[in-house]
C-alpha cells in the first residue's frame, strides 16, 4: 500500500484554475443547481424553537460552576473565560465561551472528470442556519459525531479522510475556529482526490470550483465550513495566470498577478513571518477558564445568559427536529450574536499587483495569541459601550466606501451547529488611493503569500479564510462596474 501523496505538485495550480473557469461540465451544470437544491429543501428541514437552558434534554447546569455540560461528558461545555490584555483598550473582561477540545473533520472529496477537478459537496441543514439548508463540505463532523456519541446514523464518506493511502491529499491542515467564542478550537481541513468510482448519495453533488465560486456571491448559501476548506486549496502559482484570462479588467489582472510567486510584494515572506512572530511574542493575552457563574457583567434571564448591556451575544437553548441529519431530534445550547457583523478586506494595487491589508489580531481563544484577520472584523454597534480607542482603525473607511469600490459583497452565515442565526457582511473593498493606511498592527500581503500561510496551522483566522475564498471567486466574477453595494 503506497503512502498518501501530499500535493501541491502535479500542476495543481493549473488544475484548480481550470476548474475555476469551468461553469458547466458533463457531470454538473450550473443551471441545474437551483432545481436540485430546491428539491432537497422540500425533503430536508430543521424546525428550531428557542428553549430555556434549564429545559435542555441531555444537558445540565452544573450546580457548583454554572457550566452547561452534556450528560455524556462529550460534545462541548459552555463555561467562563477571564481575559487580561495589559495595555489594551479593554484591559480586562470575562465572558462565556465554548470549550470543545476535540478536533473535528471538515473534508471535501475531489475527483477529476474529463480533465476537470470536481468537488463533492452536500446540502446540509444546521439548526443555527437562518435558512436551514446550505452547501457544505463532503464531511463536516466533530469527533463526538463520527465516533457515535449522538447514537445517530454514521457519517458518510468519512473513510476517505481516515484512510488516504490510495488517494492524493491536496489539503490537510488544522485550522482555528472563532477565537472570540471558542476556547482553542481546531478542525482538520482536508481535500482528498479520489481516483476510483465514488457513489453519489442523496443530498450530495459534484461541483466545479467555478460553480462554487458563483454560489459564494449568494447570501447564506455556501456555509462557513465549506469556505474554510476551499480557502486552504493551493490556488496560487504561475499556472493560475496561464489558465485564467484577465481580459481588459485591470482589477482581475492585479488579482491574477497577486496569485503568482515572484511578483512584486510590499513585504517579503520572511518579513511577514517575522512580523507575526514579533506580534505573538509582544502581545500579552492572559486567559483563565473560570466557572460560568463567576463571569462578571453577564446574567441569566428568560432562560438564557446575556450581557448586562444587551450587546455582544447571548447563550441560548434550542429544541430541534430535523430531517436529513444523523439524528432526528435533539436539544442543545447555542450562541446568538446580536445583529450582522462587518468582515472586510481593504485591497489596493501596488506595482500592478493586488495587495490585501491584513490585521495581526489577538483573540482570547486562539492557540497562539495572534492570527492574521481581515482589515475589519467587528459588530459596529458593540462599540457604543467600549472606549473610543477600541474602535477598529479602518471601519469607517469600509462603511463609507462607494459602490464602485466594493468588489465583493455577500451576507454569509457562520457555523450553524453552534451559532444561531449569526451572520456577517463579507466585503472586498478597494481602498482610496489617497488614504494613508499605515498602521503597525497591519501589513500588505499578496494572495500568494496568504495561500502559502494557509498550508500551515493558525496563521489566518476563520473570517480571513472565508474572505480568501471570496477573493478567489472574483477571478471568474463579472467585470468591474457590476459590484454589489454595501447593504
Amino acid at each position: 500500500m503506497r503512502a498518501a501523496l501530499l500535493a501541491p505538485t502535479d500542476r495543481i495550480d493549473e488544475r484548480l484554475a481550470l476548474s475555476s473557469v469551468t461553469i458547466d461540465s458533463a457531470v454538473s451544470t450550473h443551471a441545474d443547481f437551483p432545481g436540485w437544491f430546491d428539491d432537497l429543501r422540500t425533503r430536508s428541514y430543521t424546525e428550531v424553537e428557542p428553549a430555556a437552558i434549564d429545559d435542555l434534554v441531555g444537558w445540565s447546569v452544573d450546580p457548583a460552576t454554572g457550566n452547561i455540560v452534556h450528560d455524556s461528558g462529550r460534545f462541548f461545555v459552555v463555561e467562563g473565560l477571564s481575559v487580561a490584555v495589559p495595555g489594551g483598550p479593554v484591559p480586562r473582561w470575562s465572558q462565556p465561551i465554548i470549550n470543545q477540545p476535540e478536533v473535528g473533520v471538515l473534508g471535501i472529496v475531489a475527483k477529476e472528470f474529463d480533465g476537470v477537478l470536481h468537488f463533492l459537496m452536500q446540502a446540509k441543514v444546521e439548526p443555527g442556519n437562518c435558512n436551514g439548508l446550505q452547501v457544505s463540505p463532503t464531511v463536516q463532523a466533530t469527533r463526538s459525531n463520527y465516533s457515535g456519541a449522538h447514537r445517530g446514523r454514521t457519517v458518510p464518506y468519512l473513510e476517505y479522510f481516515f484512510d488516504t493511502a490510495e488517494h492524493t491529499v491536496i489539503v490537510d491542515v488544522r485550522q482555528s475556529e472563532q477565537g472570540a467564542w471558542f476556547h482553542q478550537k481546531r478542525n482538520r481541513n482536508m481535500v482528498v482526490e479520489v481516483r476510483g468510482p465514488v457513489e453519489v448519495r442523496d443530498g450530495f453533488r459534484w461541483f466545479t470550483l467555478g460553480q462554487l465560486h458563483r454560489l459564494l456571491a449568494e447570501d447564506d448559501l455556501v456555509n462557513m465550513d465549506a469556505r474554510t476548506v476551499l480557502s486552504c486549496l493551493p490556488f496560487s502559482g504561475s499556472g493560475v495566470r496561464r489558465v485564467v484570462s484577465a481580459g481588459d479588467d485591470w482589477f482581475r489582472d492585479g488579482l491574477l498577478r497577486s496569485c503568482v510567486p515572484g511578483e512584486h510584494s510590499v513585504h517579503g515572506n520572511d518579513e511577514i513571518l517575522s512580523w507575526i512572530s514579533r506580534a505573538r511574542s509582544a502581545t500579552d493575552v492572559d486567559t483563565c477558564r473560570i466557572p460560568l457563574n463567576e463571569v462578571a457583567g453577564w446574567r441569566r434571564e428568560n432562560g438564557r445568559i446575556r450581557h448586562e448591556s444587551g450587546l455582544f451575544f447571548d447563550v441560548m437553548g434550542v429544541r430541534v427536529r430535523a430531517r436529513g441529519r444523523e439524528v432526528d431530534q435533539w436539544t442543545q445550547p447555542m450562541i446568538e450574536a446580536h445583529g450582522a457583523g462587518v468582515v472586510a478586506f481593504l485591497v489596493r494595487r501596488v506595482g500592478g499587483v493586488l495587495h490585501i491589508l491584513v490585521h495581526g489580531r489577538a483573540e482570547p481563544g486562539f492557540v497562539d495569541v495572534v492570527e492574521l484577520a481581515p482589515t475589519v472584523q467587528c459588530k459596529p454597534e458593540n462599540y457604543r459601550v467600549l472606549p473610543p480607542e477600541a474602535r477598529p482603525p479602518f471601519l469607517d473607511r469600509v462603511l463609507a466606501a462607494p459602490p464602485e469600490r466594493v468588489r465583493f459583497a455577500a451576507t454569509l452565515s457562520e457555523e450553524g451547529g453552534r451559532f444561531y442565526h449569526t451572520r456577517n457582511r463579507y466585503l472586498v473593498v478597494e481602498a482610496d488611493p489617497a488614504d494613508d493606511l499605515a498602521h503597525p498592527d497591519f501589513r500588505w500581503v499578496t494572495v500568494d503569500q496568504l495561500v502559502g500561510l494557509l498550508r500551515h496551522s493558525h496563521y489566518l483566522n476563520i473570517q480571513a479564510r472565508s474572505l480568501v475564498a471570496c477573493l478567489h471567486s472574483l477571478l471568474g466574477a463579472p467585470a468591474a462596474g457590476t459590484s454589489k453595494a454595501i447593504a
